[in-house]
């Protein structure tokens, strides 16, 4: 995904999420009710959010330069982090109004207006949510997937209030707006916790999945052909781009052009089926073989 795409899907996420939050408060305006309005508390990070994925993205995108020689992109996982911090800071202030509520619960709720502006913040939020999760893991943007799995968390959360909100006139028991907020700052809490591990992994080059590794194994063993193994591979990510490094191991005679030439045949292979990537491969005499190594196909 080019850079003014990424940059779109945050100014509609923005503008998503501010629709969205108009749902939530006049739902808590209409009802009176604090489980409602914890939603709505949780919907502004949403905003907040989506303005730091913004500021993200454009930092980003940005080339590399004398003092960020590998670019911008872990200004998405600095995003993340915020965003999470945020969200946990949020389930501490639903939490606060749970409590409150539970010592003087509300007697004049009128619920079906709120819940019904509840439901449709709900809606948009879930179609939101799962595009912004969607593109985010295809273009491997941290920042969009904390955005989307943030918004969908507060679909769940919705759906919880509008079923519970709606049962408080049937079973006139009041203190059960506290206690949804209660169940609120529980469930945002979780996600918040979530979403700081996967970024904090992302800052600390945690290495990517299985599945990644297994594919970039694939590509050297097959690309690689006139070397005799490759070693000490190692893997990173920041942002959407990898950063690949390992050793080749070429028959000592082969000359320089040769080598040159499989590296450059490597590389090109591994950019086609992963990504924007950074590549270094140290070129090894075949007395540095590991026999541990990918091997290559002939």
């Amino acid at each position: 995904m080019k850079q003014d795409e990424k940059l779109r899907l945050g100014w509609t996420s923005l503008g998503v999420s501010i629709l969205a939050l108009a749902m939530k408060y006049l739902a808590w305006k209409f009802s009176g009710s604090s489980a409602l309005l914890s939603d709505a508390l949780e919907t502004i990070i949403n905003v907040a959010a989506a303005l730091g994925a913004l500021w993200a993205l454009t930092i980003a995108g940005r080339p590399a330069d004398e003092n960020h020689t590998y670019g911008h992109d872990k200004a998405e996982y600095l995003s993340a982090v915020t965003e999470a911090v945020l969200v946990v800071l949020t389930a501490i202030g639903i939490a606060f109004v749970a409590w409150k509520s539970w010592w003087a619960p509300p007697t004049d709720l009128t619920p079906w207006a709120g819940v019904a502006f509840n439901a449709l913040g709900g809606v948009i939020n879930l179609v939101w949510g799962l595009v912004l999760v969607r593109q985010g893991r295809s273009r491997r943007s941290p920042a969009l997937v904390a955005n989307g799995r943030h918004v969908i968390s507060d679909v769940w959360t919705t759906v919880a209030l509008v079923i519970g909100v709606s049962l408080i006139p049937i079973t006139g028991y009041a203190r059960l707006d506290s206690i949804l907020s209660g169940l609120v700052a529980i469930n945002v809490l979780r996600v918040g916790f979530q979403m700081i591990r996967h970024s904090i992994a992302g800052l600390m080059d945690e290495a990517p999945d299985s599945e990644t590794l297994q594919t970039i194994r694939t590509v050297i063993s097959e690309h690689a052909t006139g070397a005799l193994e490759a070693h000490d591979l190692r893997v990173r990510t920041a942002g959407s781009v990898s950063f690949i490094e390992f050793h080749l191991v070429v028959p000592g005679k082969m000359t320089v052009d040769d080598a040159h030439a499989i590296c450059d045949h490597v590389e090109h292979a591994l950019r086609r089926h992963i990504g924007p990537a950074l590549i270094h491969i140290h070129v090894e005499p075949e007395e540095k073989a590991k026999q541990n190594g990918v091997p290559v196909l002939s």
